[in-house]
């Protein structure tokens, strides 16, 4: 497949409207075979298609905000860009969304209207499985360690842990190659008696189910290189990667203040420029555009709130290589037996 048909959100995120626009205007010289169903009110998306001529509009008049709950939102606003959106993707009409909107709305329609996975209970009934905020970090092995779940879920079961460690190893092999994922339990320390009641209770039941699960990690264990994979509810795991994000970016403004106090400095910054934009882009959330939520059948990312025109650009193109790729159907298959 070529040709791929993405919907984006106009009005997803913290900054304004044209910052989307320029950003899927970006996405489109980037990709002459990337088509866009730009979705967000009228006046924002018709004249903008009407200027592009791989854009189509796809009018939403309601637009759920951050200060919104969810899934009220989602149950009332009908006609908002993200459950639109979501309602494009299920009816073929798109073959991937890119939001940067409100993580729990994305994840309430995505799983309301994008068909998930399911798997059979212990009774042999067929349910969904709940998707999981997926991406990855860069680590100091020179490789990347996936990180699942990044936000969707802030309250799970040890069931839903099992499943998350399950696509977390099976997104590793597909993604990043990994044949054989050491899958780790985020916890307060490595031992197996460490960890909440609930981290506890999650312990044995993914030694038992999850292949190359390996016992409990640490939040330094994100970028120590020493798991392929880290598996935690939302509540932990979003709290785990904004305090990564935090410490980066705290990293590299002590550098820049370091390199701009002296002309000494000065200069040995341009000589490391180079590098040091390097280290950038690898802790940046711009240069991936977002994070997939996994274990729907449709692809659906989700970008940061504080979104840039690059990292719409990326968002965009990082959901036409998914879709080029057959991810969700990549994943599933790999996960055999597991997922329906």
């Amino acid at each position: 497949m070529s040709k791929v048909r993405v919907c984006v959100d106009v009005v997803g995120g913290d900054e304004k409207p044209q910052v989307v626009l320029d950003g899927i205007a970006a996405a489109l010289e980037a990709d002459q075979d990337i088509e866009v169903l730009a979705v967000g009110p009228e006046d924002l998306v018709t004249p903008f298609a009407a200027s592009h001529a791989r854009v189509e509009a796809l009018v939403a008049p309601d637009v759920i905000t951050m200060e919104d709950d969810p899934i009220k939102a989602v149950m009332t606003k009908r006609k908002s860009s993200i459950v639109l959106a979501c309602r494009a993707v299920k009816k073929g009409d798109a073959d991937a969304f890119f939001s940067a909107g409100s993580t729990g709305a994305m994840t309430a329609a995505a799983t309301a209207y994008v068909t998930p996975f399911k798997f059979r209970d212990a009774d042999g009934k067929k349910k969904p499985i709940r998707p999981c905020i997926t991406s990855t970090l860069p680590n100091r092995a020179g490789g990347d360690t996936v990180l699942c779940d990044m936000g969707a879920n802030p309250d799970v079961e040890v069931a839903d842990m099992v499943r998350f460690a399950q696509m977390g190893a099976a997104y590793a092999r597909v993604v990043l190659g990994i044949e054989h994922p050491r899958v780790g339990l985020l916890s307060n320390g490595t031992e197996e008696h460490k960890g909440c009641d609930f981290t506890r209770a999650c312990f044995p039941a993914m030694k038992e189910a999850v292949p190359g699960f390996v016992g409990n990690c640490e939040g330094t264990d994100l970028t120590s290189g020493n798991f392929d994979v880290v598996v935690s509810d939302g509540f932990s795991g979003n709290i785990a990667l904004k305090a990564t994000e935090g410490a980066a970016k705290y990293l590299l403004h002590e550098l820049k203040g370091v390199f701009m106090s002296s002309l000494v400095t000065k200069v040995a910054a341009l000589i490391l420029k180079r590098g040091l934009k390097q280290i950038q882009g690898k802790l940046s959330g711009d240069e991936k555009g977002g994070a997939i939520l996994l274990g729907l059948h449709g692809v659906v990312l989700i970008g940061h709130g504080a979104t840039s025109v690059d990292a719409v650009k990326n968002g965009t193109l990082a959901a036409a290589r998914a879709v080029r790729a057959d991810l969700v159907g990549n994943v599933a298959a790999s996960m055999e037996g597991i997922v329906l």
